[in-house]
């Protein structure tokens, strides 16, 4: 419970706050010290300590305790990392009760030319409690759509395959129209193309492209860029590339319609005999669409990490 923020605070009511021996030294106060976390309230690391001034409504802080996943550190954080399903527990929360989170559900496989979606990616800050929380990952689609991610009572939905909705909507087969994206968690899928040209697959940062309209030589539509999560700088649920019967698909370094989902997304089929690429595992990335006697790429596996403040 934090001190109070006017009138006499007692050195015996800063000692119950924050710990510490009797008798009470205002030097076991600084903040950094054995008691007082660096950053809590205005209380100085140095010089001349005042109890109103320093103390008014500040309060002893707890970083908290937590489990599961695969762990790892960077500066004063820890990573909580989910490549599978398992249990997010909180044994004690932080007084500032907040995480950060990444949701990415597995990407959508083609069932045709037509890029896989990228799986719906969500991220941000989520208030926690001392509780168990069951985290889910989803898998890749294999000629579907991806399945969902969830954690925190958070829930991306997996990405389309050829034609139809999902986190990213996946790309339109030749001559037909493409899904749609989720709102907040990815975009639009492109339209087919004539000649049997597929679109590409949306993904988190973008629409797929259409795919091409000439007789021959026709290419598929590059997928959507992915999104990046700026907590880590990881690159996440891209789409994946339409395929082509007469020419390159969306994403193959051969054609002219460039990357797909920046690396994370499945180059589209090509011709000759080029199957599609499958989404990178643990990205959400979208397969790639199939090509001329070859079939498309799976969706990439979704991911869960969690980051929490532990000094």
């Amino acid at each position: 419970m934090a001190l109070q923020g006017s009138g006499q605070i007692k050195l015996s009511e800063i000692q119950t706050e924050f710990g510490g021996s009797a008798p009470t030294g205002l030097s076991e106060y600084y903040a950094g010290g054995d008691n007082v976390p660096s950053g809590t309230g205005s209380i100085p690391g140095s010089g001349e300590i005042q109890l109103a001034a320093d103390f008014y409504s500040t309060s002893n802080f707890t970083y908290g305790t937590f489990s599961g996943g695969t762990v790892t550190t960077s500066g004063d954080y820890k990573y909580h990392t989910f490549t599978s399903s398992g249990t997010f527990t909180v044994t004690t929360a932080p007084t500032s009760n907040d995480v950060d989170y990444l949701v990415v559900a597995g990407g959508g496989g083609p069932n045709g030319r037509g890029g896989g979606g990228g799986g719906g990616m969500q991220n941000g800050t989520h208030t926690v409690s001392a509780q168990a929380y069951t985290i889910t990952v989803g898998a890749g689609g294999s000629s579907g759509s991806g399945s969902n991610s969830s954690g925190l009572g958070i829930t991306s939905t997996g990405g389309g395959n050829s034609g139809t909705n999902g986190g990213s909507g996946g790309g339109g087969n030749a001559g037909s129209g493409a899904g749609s994206g989720t709102s907040g968690q990815g975009s639009n899928g492109g339209n087919g193309g004539s000649n049997q040209t597929g679109g590409g697959g949306g993904g988190k940062g973008g629409s797929g492209s259409t795919g091409g309209t000439n007789q021959y030589g026709t290419n598929g539509g590059a997928g959507g860029s992915g999104g990046t999560w700026s907590v880590n700088s990881g690159n996440y649920s891209g789409g994946g590339g339409g395929g082509s019967y007469h020419g390159y698909g969306g994403g193959d370094p051969r054609g002219p319609s460039g990357g797909s989902g920046a690396g994370i997304g499945g180059g589209g089929g090509s011709n000759p005999g080029t199957a599609g690429g499958s989404g990178s595992a643990n990205t959400g990335g979208g397969g790639g669409g199939t090509g001329r006697w070859q079939g498309g790429g799976s969706g990439g596996s979704g991911i869960v990490i969690i980051r929490v403040k532990f000094q």
